[in-house]
């Protein structure tokens, strides 16, 4: 099961890491002051990632 982690990191800044069903993390956040921004982040990704597009920036290798 696909899950949010929420912590307070060294500096007292907010997290989240999202992480797969085998446990590993895919990917962090950014530091939050306040949790209610690390939480408002969390819902906006599970709001708005169906329709995420992707871009490719590297160079097409020949």
């Amino acid at each position: 099961m696909y899950k949010f982690e929420v912590y307070k990191d060294k500096g007292g800044e907010f997290r989240f890491r999202f992480k797969a069903s085998n446990g590993e993390a895919m990917f962090s956040s950014e530091g939050y002051k306040a949790k209610a921004s690390a939480m408002s982040a969390i819902e906006s990704i599970k709001k708005n990632t169906p329709s995420a597009e992707i871009i490719d920036q590297t160079k097409a290798e020949s």
